[in-house]
């Protein structure tokens, strides 16, 4: 029973924290962070003493896996070399630096036990790391570093504390420290491989959303035991196999599965990610009460974990600065991928915020370790200091440096160039598979659903969604409140008793699942630029984009044809051949297509507002 109300009492004020966070526009991990702290010292709340085979074997498994799911396995592949640096070179420098300033503060402390502390405060948090930098907007590249170090540093150092408690016990030897390090990265690569691929090919022939959800679930686990039977790393075989699996996804039949294994990861990474900071606050008063009577003395102890922190946040800009710079003096290096502004380096150095996996490694110390309550303090003072230092000042940092987040205009803009590209691609499989016995009104509804759905993306560019509703957003709106209508007439149908429970859930379940892909529609785009990332461009600049000259658009542009013909434009396009002012594909009259159709002058540009964007209608290109 005080199991579970400990439980409900977690998961509410996780929710509350969450949804109050939001609200005052608070970073959502430090305001759990100090309801913990908060909490730790109340009367009516239980001492929680953290379990770091909880952590270590519940908790990091599924986070891990859930983050390595969203994460692109192929922009961690363009930027392995940075990630590698931070999550290998920059733990290893970390716990070999901070174990020697432990052991110069307190002489008393073991080395090796020093180097274990070492081990546990190097890496930082995969949860802390991503949560804040996306909600301070960095540009891609960063949050993709941050991402790539979170999901590998925890396993190198790991792997670090391994053979740290080894040494502590005396029984380590440079052989089998090289032999450690290779059978942890190597298991645990070959581990998550093929975990993921007997996980992929169960799933692909396994039908049943609930099974295959399951089996999804059940996924970081499969990976993670496995491995650290044989003594590999089982952080690492779960990294690797939620990347692979997160890039198979996609390409997986059965798209309930997916949209279910994405629902349900998204519920678990919310509850586990927030848990864990909340967990790290209720942790401060024992450990602080831990230390009280140690034979070290209280100042001396609270002066050195201070130095210690210290140590921490400064040692990060010394590894990141040379780190990035260095082996870009090597011209090929250089050639492939030019050096990064200074200011992305300093914000990767500052956004080095330590979380439980350093509090729950640190418990995993021998309890008969001479001192073991100043180490525990000392992890604890190092993740409260860098989640606060840290945590607070690196949205300020980012504006003072002013780094700019992805533009979301570009992104929409890509979004409607894809959703194109695929629209085609759908349409061209359709005149493939026609016969002369298919209705043709079944054959033009296909196509005119196909292409509304690549309109409506085209439909977000433009004017400002306050000065009028676009057809795709009408169409949203009024289909919302049918839908409405729909589910109330079922529901009072339901209440009447003359129809089965099971048709009644169908028929819900059908409008359920319409009305969630008109939401998505109907929520408002923020067009406020940020920094840019370029316009993508997967198939090259054509000739015609490069060639098309760049006249100046008219003081009052407006639709001849539409003015003629008495129909209202929602955008509209010029051409750069002739000038000509016509109206998108969204657009009742569709003027600007009819115009290179007639004339087959091939390239246009939007001339809405803010928009300087082309399209080159031969060859399908956005530029």
């Amino acid at each position: 029973m005080e199991v579970a109300l400990g439980l409900l009492a977690l998961a509410s004020v996780v929710c509350a924290g969450s949804a109050l966070g939001r609200k005052i526009n608070v970073s959502v991990p430090l305001l759990l962070v100090l309801a913990g702290v908060v909490g730790s010292f109340l009367p009516f709340v239980p001492d929680i003493e953290l379990n770091p085979e909880l952590v270590l074997v519940g908790l990091l498994p599924p986070l891990l896996y859930a983050a390595a799911l969203q994460t692109s396995l192929f922009d961690f592949g363009s930027n392995r070399r940075a990630i590698g640096l931070l999550s290998v070179g920059y733990v290893i420098f970390g716990t070999i630096a901070v174990g020697f300033v432990v052991w110069w503060l307190f002489p008393e402390i073991p080395l090796a036990a020093a180097i274990a502390l070492g081990a546990v405060v190097a890496p930082p948090d995969a949860v802390a790391a991503t949560a804040i930098a996306r909600k301070v907007g960095m540009p891609r590249r960063i949050v993709t570093i941050l991402e790539g170090e979170s999901l590998v540093n925890d396993a190198t150092a790991l792997v670090c504390l391994r053979a740290a408690i080894a040494a502590i016990a005396g029984t380590v030897s440079a052989a089998g420290l090289a032999g450690g390090f290779l059978l942890a990265a190597g298991g645990g690569l070959v581990v998550g491989l093929a975990a993921a691929y007997v996980l992929t090919q169960l799933r692909k022939r396994i039908r049943n959303v609930a099974i295959n959800t399951t089996l999804s679930l059940m996924a970081p686990f499969v990976a993670y035991l496995p491995a650290e039977a044989i003594h590999a790393s089982g952080v690492l075989a779960v990294v690797v196999a939620g990347l692979v699996m997160g890039t198979k996804a996609p390409s997986m039949p059965n798209g309930a599965a997916r949209l279910s294994q994405r629902s349900n990861w998204n519920t678990v990474q919310f509850l586990l990610e927030n848990s864990v900071f909340l967990l790290i606050g209720l942790q401060v008063r024992t450990i602080v009460e831990g230390v009280q009577g140690d034979s070290l003395g209280a100042a001396r102890i609270w002066a050195g974990c201070a130095v210690i922190l210290l140590a921490v946040l400064l040692l990060r800009p010394v590894w990141v600065f040379p780190a990035t710079y260095l082996p870009r003096l090597v011209p090929a290096i250089r050639r492939k991928d030019p050096a990064p502004p200074w200011q992305y380096a300093a914000i990767v150095s500052w956004a080095g915020m330590r979380g439980v996996v350093t509090l729950a490694a640190v418990l995993v110390l021998p309890a008969d370790l001479e001192h073991r309550s100043v180490l525990v303090l000392a992890a604890m003072v190092v993740v409260g200091g860098t989640l606060t230092l840290q945590g607070f000042t690196l949205p300020s940092l980012v504006r003072l440096l002013r780094v700019q987040g992805p533009d979301q205009r570009e992104d929409a803009l890509n979004q409607a160039s894809l959703m194109q590209l695929a629209t085609a691609a759908g349409v061209e499989r359709l005149q493939e598979l026609r016969t002369d016995s298919d209705p043709p009104e079944v054959m033009a509804m296909l196509k005119r659903r196909t292409q509304e759905r690549g309109l409506a993306a085209w439909e977000r560019l433009g004017r400002p969604s306050a000065e009028a509703a676009t057809p795709s957003q009408r169409y949203a709106h009024l289909r919302l409140a049918m839908l409405d209508a729909e589910r109330a007439k079922v529901l009072e149908l339901r209440r009447g008793g003359g129809y089965p429970h099971e048709v009644l859930s169908s028929v819900l379940d059908r409008l359920d699942v319409e009305e969630s892909m008109l939401d998505a529609a109907v929520e408002d785009l923020d067009m406020s630029s940020g920094g840019g990332e370029g316009v993508a461009q997967p198939g090259g600049v054509c000739a015609h984009l490069e060639s098309a000259p760049d006249p100046g658009v008219p003081g009052n542009p407006y639709c001849a044809d539409c003015a003629r013909e008495g129909t209202t434009p929602v955008h509209l396009r010029m051409c750069l051949a002739c000038g000509t002012v016509g109206c998108c594909d969204s657009s009742p009259g569709t003027h600007a297509s009819k115009h290179f159709a007639a004339t087959g002058h091939p390239v246009m540009r939007s001339i809405e507002p803010g928009e300087d964007w082309r399209w080159c209608y031969e060859d399908d290109l956005l530029g």
